[in-house]
């Protein structure tokens, strides 16, 4: 790649928040006619470079490039007249505007008195998008098109519009499978036009099958840029996890297997499937076991967990918990037949922060505290203060606001929160991520207890580290399906990345 070539360029960009320093150092270069795919697991800063690519972040160091001048777009209306386009994985479309005005918008076309004139819009629009195999009325909003479709109505907007520079954000995650064809399609009409591509996504299949280069990003670093051609799968997934590259030499030999455990599954799910999300997903947990959920960013895991919880809806699957199956699916369901979720934000979706350490572990075991519908304070207090024990929760005292303890000790709470309600599934979805060294030995010494204490727990994690040390089974995902199942002696660091980079046997479909 000569510099002449070089469309857009990150040289050197710093971007920090409060507390977390999201790029360090960036250098990326895309060039004239490529694809290039931008990848890394959760946190890496994929979404920080692409805003700020696209003028909605402004680098605190550094400098983006644009034909090799120094740029600082003032937003994303700046960088789009400069020719660079982003679509987001949730759209960035107008939905209760038409379908042709959203293709068109800021550019319609005109007639002699300066207003729209319509017929020919649509016409033109109609047009535009039959070349993407969209047969759609264009004069309805875009709200009422498939999440799929809609995503192609922006990338029709983005072309016409005649971009040169186009990055798409995890743009297959809810198309169909002839709407990604098509997709791929119009990417390597681009790459012939001399356009570019910055392509974000998790799927392995689709960065071989479109990319030609990649850069791999991880803890706002970059790792490694390369051709894709000649990039081994498990070298890609070995440098997005962090892990030392030990190539499996053959198909992976069963070593001697742990003894299975007696128990019959505490918990049982089978078929879980949601559209473009899960399909056909089967997962069973025994007393005093742990059963970890391995694979990357996007694969299912923590769609799986929330599932099982009662938290996302589901097209099709059962779960059982002690033989008994769950009714109408809901969060409180779940918690009545004993599976607590412990969520990965845990700000946003777990601790409330301007409650007190008490009041947080309290929260969710109030009703069974109450006798006719009052609560005893004296049996609050006794919990609280031997969850606070146990857990070796870290805080002034049980009065201490939840939001000014560290990242460990707030994961302690929510544990402390689940384990007041006696739950016989605990599930936990990256319990260390965010916390401290000696925070997560003390989280994993914490999950032995439990399974020695007979809860069945389901660990979700990106560390494949942490799996091998604390698991008994891991399933690894891939896509939304389960790629492979290892037990014992199979619970390996080479295993488990095998599994997620070996090729899948065709597109999670349901």
């Amino acid at each position: 790649m000569t510099g002449s070539s070089v469309v857009l360029q990150a040289a050197g960009v710093l971007k920090s928040f409060p507390g977390v320093r999201a790029l360090d150092h960036v250098s990326v270069a895309v060039a004239e006619g490529e694809v290039h795919a931008l990848v890394g697991g959760n946190g890496a800063g994929k979404s920080t470079l692409v805003k700020v690519f696209s003028g909605v972040y402004q680098p605190d160091g550094g400098e983006v490039r644009h034909l090799g001048e120094p740029v600082r777009f003032a937003g994303p209306l700046q960088a789009l007249r400069a020719g660079i386009s982003t679509i987001y994985q949730k759209g960035n479309l107008a939905p209760q505007m038409s379908v042709a005005r959203n293709i068109f918008l800021g550019r319609e076309p005109r007639g002699r008195l300066g207003l729209i004139d319509f017929t020919r819009m649509h016409a033109d629009a109609e047009e535009i998008l039959a070349g993407y195999g969209v047969r759609a009325d264009v004069r309805r909003p875009v709200a009422a098109l498939p999440a799929g479709t809609q995503q192609l109505v922006a990338l029709a907007r983005a072309v016409s519009a005649g971009a040169k520079v186009v990055i798409m954000d995890e743009p297959t995650s809810s198309m169909e499978p002839g709407e990604v064809e098509t997709l791929f399609r119009v990417i390597d009409g681009l790459r012939d036009g001399g356009r570019s591509v910055i392509y974000v996504s998790h799927r392995l299949e689709e960065l071989y099958r479109v990319c030609d280069r990649v850069t791999v990003l991880r803890d706002g670093r970059v790792v490694h840029t390369g051709p894709m051609s000649g990039l081994d799968r498990f070298r890609l997934v070995s440098l997005m996890l962090g892990m030392p590259f030990n190539p499996p030499s053959g198909p992976a030999q069963a070593g001697g297997p742990a003894d299975e455990p007696a128990d019959l599954p505490i918990l049982e799910a089978t078929g879980l499937s949601r559209r473009h999300v899960l399909a056909d997903i089967s997962i069973a947990l025994r007393p005093g076991e742990v059963v970890g959920l391995g694979g990357l960013l996007g694969a299912g895991r923590s769609e799986t967990a929330r599932a099982i919880a009662g938290v996302e809806p589901l097209d099709a699957g059962q779960v059982t918990v002690a033989g008994a199956p769950l009714g109408k699916w809901s969060i409180r369901s779940a918690i009545r037949a004993g599976i607590g979720l412990v969520p990965e934000n845990r700000r946003t979706e777990g601790i409330i922060p301007s409650l007190s350490v008490r009041d947080n572990i309290a929260l969710a075991a109030l009703p069974r505290l109450s006798r006719a519908g009052i609560v005893s304070d004296a049996r609050v207090d006794r919990i609280v203060a031997t969850f606070m024990r146990r857990l070796r929760i870290k805080a002034v005292s049980p009065g201490q606001r939840a939001g000014e303890l560290s990242g460990g000790n707030q994961q302690k709470v929510l544990l402390a929160r689940w384990l007041a309600m006696n739950p016989k599934v605990l599930l936990l979805d990256e319990p260390s991520h965010g916390v401290d060294v000696p925070s997560r030995a003390e989280m994993r010494s914490l999950i032995d207890e439990l399974a020695v204490d007979g809860l069945a727990v389901l660990l979700i994690s990106s560390d494949v580290g942490e799996l091998v040390e604390n698991c008994d089974r891991v399933v690894v995902l891939r896509d939304g399906t389960v790629a492979r199942e290892l037990t014992g002696h199979d619970v390996t660091e080479d295993n488990i990345m095998s599994a997620i980079a070996a090729p899948a046997l065709g597109p999670a479909e349901t």
